[in-house]
């Protein structure tokens, strides 16, 4: 009953508290974000969700505060993330704050306050099928893998807690990951792998350990921008 019901009820009700609550920092953060990094305020990136009737994953447009820069190199291809993330928007990050606009997508039906995190495209057509389970419920803010290490596991042990988490979701459960969230937000713990400004991609984890060869890096890499194209 809390899974399929009472959770997508306390979902919204959560959302539109947020919203309301904090809309004074939403002002205050879009106009740093404006004046330091300049425009669009906001970052949309095409994710997966929940899957539909057909078991695909429904994508989705996933809004946050934009972190980085538009720095591009001589051939107009964007400097690598390292470069483009500014002290600014490092420290939105590992505040959390540059997810605030989330609540918006929560609000939706895209995600829920609590689940496995929404990866990027390019990362699922890497997953097993048993590994894309995850995407049986909706992706949330928050999740058990965020409070187990959040980027700073690895990709195995991330996977892995996310099919934990879907086997018994419960309201008490997802109580203890809001107040061990809160708990990670202050101490600003495990927010990513040690000397990366960003968490490496699942292929690109995978094609580093020799699990897979370049071709099939390369074809994935492929189906993924065509599952963007369709979007």
């Amino acid at each position: 009953m809390y899974r399929n019901f009472f959770k997508r009820v306390i979902d919204i009700i959560c959302a539109l508290l947020a919203i309301i609550v904090f809309c004074w920092l939403y002002i205050i953060v879009a106009l740093l974000v404006k004046i330091k990094l300049g425009s669009p305020v906001l970052f949309k990136q095409v994710r997966p969700g929940k899957k539909d009737k057909n078991g695909s994953e429904k994508l989705f447009t996933l809004y946050k505060f934009r972190t980085m820069t538009d720095q591009k190199d001589e051939n107009g291809n964007l400097l690598p993330d390292s470069v483009r993330l500014t002290k600014f928007g490092a420290w939105l990050r590992n505040t959390s704050l540059d997810e605030l606009p989330e609540a918006f997508n929560i609000l939706k039906g895209d995600m829920s306050v609590i689940g496995p995190r929404p990866q990027l495209v390019r990362d699922i057509v890497f997953m097993t099928d048993e590994q894309r389970r995850r995407h049986d419920v909706r992706p949330g803010l928050s999740g058990l893998a965020q409070i187990s290490g959040r980027n700073a596991i690895s990709w195995e042990d991330k996977l892995a807690t996310d099919l934990k988490y879907i086997q018994k979701i419960t309201f008490l459960g997802d109580a203890k990951i809001v107040l061990k969230t809160v708990g990670k937000f202050i101490k600003q713990e495990d927010i990513t792998e040690e000397g990366e400004a960003t968490a490496t991609d699942l292929g690109d984890y995978l094609l580093q350990k020799g699990e897979i060869t370049k071709q099939e890096y390369d074809r994935k890499q492929e189906q993924a921008k065509g599952l963007l194209k369709n979007a």
